[in-house]
């Protein structure tokens, strides 16, 4: 059984398919109606008019109806359209159990416990014939798909068949109706409309469901005496032709199988059982858990059978569809009817080959799964699931194609996938030992190769080479050399469609589609709701695939769309330009034309191909929203300008390209103050301040128009605006224009006019206008404010600006491949002087001299003459002589070009920084903490960031400048780039100049050496530790460098450790064990030799003191084996050696054994010995009791014990 959809829900007792759409009806016990999308897996649409169960429920074959009857003795007519109950059928006097419409008459029958059938027309909604006779409850009744035939069951035991012939022959119209339903009413149990045929009996028990045969004279039927029985009729009598037997409960329903030879019985049993109709034996059995089996329901044109139980229902079918075939070059071999068959592309000339596999199967899924062939030896491989997986090798003879009476007996043998290798040489997937084994087309084991993972199929990946699936991800391998080629993480993979080039893969799984390159390496992925069910490459790279209902296409970067579509699910083959070959279920050919234009549009975008964008344009009729808003996603606005219509649309591409002549036409038949407003920032950042002031203008935003003024240093306008505000009697917008204006004597007008006296008289005095200020002060009298002391005022005038009026200067461009080629989309033919406009190479700057208009082009002599031009002088250019003024004047031009555009600003480098780089210093470098901190938790498992807060800072500010433009601007932040110099090309940026180097780092591990040389422990400690801190942001060139990194981390973890336990030997005066110990270990870290004999040293004179003469003979023969050079350590040794050895005893009992090889546990500071589980640090390594996993780590600081780590990255060649 392949599920293809499950609910969880109340029990289910009715069901019914949609004909055309994925739609299926579920009626549950609880009265609810549910409508849902099985192919989508969403519930559509709920009804709940009916009160208690509804156990029968049916779609129309082609009207927006279904009927629906429960336990509220109503039979209810909905539109699924308008999401409502159109009528109620009223007359039964029991529980309902089954509804149906019938194919082609306006009629409804219905099942009842009131012991009656009763035919109904919904266009009258009358009652028409009551079928009376069974003498117990009614389970189902339902109508013959093309005969004047009811077939009922009932729980007297019975089976029967009526007649209904003469229902057809009497007209539908309502008046009849009525005048039935009257004669009806008079005879109630013996109406003439409806007559039985046959009663079929045979059942012990209570027959529960009944069914026709589509096309043969059959009938099934399933009772409570757990049998399932077959019936043949003809036109006289009605026969039993034999039981099936297998249930262990009720059988509940029972169909025979609308595309297959097979009966589908399900039962109270939980278990549906799938019957041979020929053999009459069982084939396969599915069983549920929990949950009895209620009612069964087929699709009427497709594959799909639903089953209800007690909490839902599934959709599924009994059998794969998919055809199985193999493509190579022009010709494909498939799969159809158990022959193997031929078929060329080119001529569409279908053949049959061989006959494939012997007839009769004893269960479900028989059929070829794969096919796989080799062309040289023209020889063919067909994996099915026969035996729990096998294979079968063809070797076809050159001229037997076409010949369909050539027999061949295939070489057989067993393996989940079997593919081709190489020209003579198959693989076949053992699943048992996780083994492949190479076979010749004689069927013999060559060699057997393990896999690198627990495969479960195997693919083409190249001659050579496998792609091998597990459960969750693919690897490609070698088979000759053994090798892992490639390895990717994806959903279950289900079919791999290589390119033709063999350089791209497409991986399709049930909901994704995974593009990869032929090292698997991850190049993009799409995600479908609904299944994904075949695919193949075109000759451009694009992978055309097809789901349940569509084509689609998906382009090298991910972008992806729909092309068509489809009635019915089919599984491409080959894609050739427009022309999709395929295969649709029954295993025909098709051949689908497809529209590429818009997939080929956005390819050529891509692959920046602009004169294929070109003529494109021109030539097709590309438009809609989804072209217009692609093209603005992808950066091309001036391009989706040329499709669309609609001004506020235009109006946003012309802003977004910079467009600002489209984007004031837009702008003027919008006028709306918000479009204005957007024009005005728009043509402001390009320094347009014609059109910035013609924006603020109809908006009338003065304080913004003032301030325009301001900067481009029109003094005119702005007298004009401070003019305005009088009028207007804006005292504020007067006050701020005066001074912009520097105006002093307006601005102490405006104060003294508004009655602020003393801000007037001090505005007076300190701008020296002493008879105003003296006049202020006689009206103020007593309240003069009073003027601090020593200080100087300064003069408060407007800067002067950088460009006095005109527009800001602006680059010159060439012109893109887009515009002005694009101007004459849709016009037709142009004239060659209109031709002429097009981009040729740079243009020449024709200037008007002296102010002369267009129209009044003279003739120029050198000396100044102006010559008046003859009449009928016709195109007399060769006599034009330019004076030297015009080139002059070239540069100077006043009118603005359309080649002149603003620059587009681009990528800033701190963010080329973060996304070229995946090493943490170059992410704090750029500021990006955030990142940084992810990318070091990620490699070294670090969680504690304090420790290296001030580096961030540090790495971020040393890898920036900054420069003071103006004393009014903000500072201009400059990156510093590591390697620069004047050869370097302006447009590459370089990595980040990081303040922290690796020489820096032997210094300090120098520094750390003499301190702990001299005994100053916590100098020494302080020293060690910084390293540590520093290392995960120091970048190397080399790999050579890179192992010297990670060295220096295991060096310098041994000293901190050291340092740690020597420190903390000392905080412990009253523990002279503990203190041996400690002083023990400390001479276990990996120190340099005079460390170590310093170490010794120490450790033998505390355990010496201490009596523990054993271990302190063990220390001092320790020391003389490094033979120390200084005198005095070797003569101490001796002694205490000579000592000890005269009593080698040890008065205290020590956790030390030198014996046994250990390590010291960073957080505890016990050994931990060789064969006792422990736990390190992913960053420094140090290693420690397993109760410290999770904790942070004691000896670095930074990372946490035990976490997941991917190791560390310091240098860009560990990236490559």
């Amino acid at each position: 059984m392949l599920t293809k959809f499950e609910t969880k829900s109340n029990r289910v007792k009715g069901l019914s398919f949609h004909c055309k759409r994925p739609w299926i009806l579920a009626s549950l016990h609880s009265g609810v109606i549910q409508l849902w999308d099985y192919r989508i897996g969403t519930l559509i649409d709920r009804f709940d008019e009916h009160d208690g169960p509804v156990r029968g429920v049916h779609f129309h074959i082609s009207q927006p109806l279904f009927v629906s009857g429960g336990d509220d003795y109503k039979i209810k007519v909905w539109n699924y359209k308008t999401h409502r109950c159109l009528f109620t059928l009223l007359g039964h006097l029991d529980y309902i159990r089954t509804v149906q419409f019938h194919h082609e008459h306006p009629w409804i029958v219905s099942a009842s416990d009131d012991q009656t059938i009763r035919i109904w027309n919904w266009q009258s909604r009358t009652c028409i014939s009551v079928l009376t006779g069974h003498n117990h409850y009614v389970m189902c009744a339902s109508f013959h798909p093309k005969e004047d035939l009811v077939v009922s069951a009932s729980l007297d035991q019975t089976v029967r068949v009526w007649d209904i012939g003469s229902l057809r022959k009497k007209t539908a119209s309502p008046a009849d109706d009525i005048l039935r339903l009257s004669q009806m009413n008079t005879d109630l149990f013996g109406g003439v409309d409806a007559v039985v045929k046959y009663v079929l009996e045979g059942h012990d028990r209570g027959v529960n469901w009944a069914a026709f045969h589509p096309t043969l004279p059959l009938i099934v039927s399933g009772a409570d005496d757990r049998q399932v029985k077959l019936w043949r009729m003809n036109d006289t009598r009605a026969w039993e032709v034999d039981t099936l037997r297998g249930h262990m409960n009720n059988v509940s329903c029972v169909m025979f199988h609308a595309k297959q030879d097979t009966i589908v019985s399900n039962s109270e049993d939980k278990s549906i059982r799938v019957w041979d109709a020929t053999k009459r034996t069982g084939i396969q059995t599915f069983r549920r858990e929990h949950d009895r089996f209620w009612i069964l329901a087929a699709h009427p044109e497709m594959n799909l059978l639903a089953a209800g139980h007690d909490s839902g229902m599934i959709v599924f079918k009994l059998e794969r569809e998919r055809p199985a075939f193999s493509v190579s070059g022009d010709s494909m071999f498939y799969a159809k009817d158990r022959f193997l068959r031929f078929y060329e592309f080119s001529t569409q000339k279908d053949t049959q080959v061989i006959p494939i596999r012997r007839p009769g199967s004893t269960s479900l899924n028989q059929s070829p799964k794969t096919l796989s062939y080799s062309p040289t030896e023209n020889a063919v491989l067909i994996c099915s699931d026969v035996d729990g997986g096998s294979y079968e090798l063809y070797v076809i003879p050159k001229d037997s194609v076409g010949r369909s009476d050539y027999v061949q007996e295939a070489k057989r043998g067993s393996g989940g996938s079997a593919i081709f290798v190489a020209r003579n040489r198959f693989a076949v997937l053992d699943k048992s030992s996780n083994q492949v084994l190479v076979k010749n087309l004689k069927n013999e084991v060559i060699k057997k190769s393990g896999l690198p993972i627990a495969a479960d199929a195997i693919f083409y990946a190249g001659t050579g080479n496998l792609l091998c699936r597990a459960e969750d991800r693919v690897v490609i391998f070698d088979l000759q050399q053994r090798l892992v080629l490639g390895d990717l993480q994806t959903p279950f993979v289900k079919y791999v469609v290589w390119s033709n080039d063999m350089e791209t893969v497409a991986l399709l799984s049930k909901h994704t589609i995974i593009i990869a390159s032929k090292k698997l390496v991850h190049q993009c992925t799409l995600h479908e709701t609904i299944r994904v069910k075949s695919g193949a490459w075109d000759d451009n790279g694009v992978f055309i695939y097809t789901t349940l209902n569509h084509i689609k296409y998906c382009l090298p970067n991910g972008d992806n769309g729909i092309i068509r579509t489809l009635d019915v699910p089919i599984y491409i083959t080959k894609v050739s330009g427009n022309t999709i070959f395929c295969l649709e279920r029954d295993g025909k050919n098709r051949i689908v034309v497809i529209d590429s234009t818009e997939y080929m549009f956005k390819l050529s975008l891509i692959r920046k191909r602009y004169d294929h964008v070109m003529s494109m344009i021109r030539n097709s009729q590309l438009c809609g929203q989804a072209i217009i808003a692609y093209l603005q996603q992808k950066g091309f606005p001036e391009v989706a300008l040329h499709f669309v219509k609609d001004e506020r649309t235009r109006f946003n591409l012309a802003l977004a390209s910079g467009n600002i002549e489209i984007a004031v036409a837009s702008a003027k038949v919008i006028d709306e103050k918000d479009h204005w407003y957007r024009l005005g920032v728009e043509a402001l950042r390009q320094g347009n301040s014609a059109i910035v002031e013609y924006a603020y203008q109809r908006t009338k935003n003065f304080e913004r128009l003032s301030f325009l003024y301001l900067i481009t240093g029109n003094m005119d306008k702005l007298s004009k605006m401070l003019k305005i505000a009088e009028v207007k009697n804006d005292v504020m917008g007067q006050f701020h224009n005066a001074l912009y204006l520097g105006d002093v004597q307006e601005r102490v007008k405006i104060l003294e006019n508004v009655g602020h006296l003393p801000l007037a008289y001090i505005t007076a005095s300190v701008h020296g206008l002493q008879e105003i200020a003296d006049r202020l002060a006689a009206e103020l009298e007593d309240n003069v404010p009073p003027l601090p002391e020593g200080k100087t005022p300064s003069l408060l005038m407007p800067p002067t600006p950088v460009m006095c009026g005109g527009d800001w200067p602006l680059l010159r461009v060439v012109k893109g491949i887009f515009e002005g080629g694009l101007d004459n989309v849709g016009r037709g033919e142009v004239d060659e002087e209109e031709a002429g406009d097009g981009y040729w190479g740079e243009e020449l700057d024709m200037v008007n001299v002296d102010g002369l208009q267009n129209g009044d082009v003279s003739e120029t002599s050198e000396n100044g003459e102006v010559a008046e031009e003859e009449e009928e002088a016709g195109w007399d250019v060769e006599d034009l002589e330019l004076p030297p003024e015009v080139d002059a004047s070239r540069a100077s031009v006043g009118a603005r070009s359309s080649v002149f555009v603003a620059p587009t600003p681009g990528m800033p480098v701190n963010q080329i920084w973060t996304q070229r780089s995946s090493l943490a210093a170059e992410h704090a470098a750029a500021g990006n903490f955030d990142t940084a901190m992810r990318l070091l938790s990620r490699q070294l498992g670090i969680r504690n960031f304090t420790p290296l807060k001030s580096m961030f800072l540090d790495i971020h500010t040393g890898s920036h400048t900054y420069l003071r433009a103006f004393s009014s601007a903000p500072m201009l932040s400059l990156a510093v780039e590591r390697w620069w110099d004047l050869s370097a090309s302006p447009n590459v940026r370089g990595s980040p100049a990081l303040v922290f180097n690796f020489s820096r780092l032997e210094e300090k591990l120098k520094a750390g050496y003499t301190a702990t040389k001299l005994g100053k422990f916590n100098d020494a400690l302080r020293l060690f530790l910084s390293i540590l801190h520093i290392i995960p942001l120091v970048v190397v060139e080399s790999r050579r460098e890179v192992d010297e990194v990670k060295e220096l981390i295991i060096i310098v973890k041994e000293y901190v450790l050291g340092l740690q336990m020597e420190l903390k030997r000392r905080e412990l005066k009253d523990d002279p064990v503990r203190q041996q110990e400690l002083a023990a270990y400390f001479t276990h870290c990996n120190l340099q030799l005079p460390h170590l004999r310093l170490a010794l040293l120490n450790a033998m004179t505390i355990c010496y003191k201490a009596k523990n003469f054993a271990t302190a003979a063990h220390f001092a023969r320790r020391l003389l084996e490094t033979n120390p050079t200084i005198e005095n350590q070797s003569k101490t040794a001796r002694q205490v050696l000579q000592a000890a050895e005269r009593n080698m005893t040890d008065t205290s009992q020590l956790n030390y054994d030198f014996r046994n090889p250990f390590v010291i546990c960073g957080a505890t500071y016990v050994p931990i010995y060789r064969g006792q589980k422990d736990v390190s640090c992913p960053y420094c390594s140090s290693r420690f009791v397993p109760s410290q996993e999770g904790k942070l780590c004691t000896v670095c600081d930074l990372a946490v014990v035990g976490a997941d780590a991917s190791g560390l990255l310091c240098s860009p060649p560990q990236i490559r």
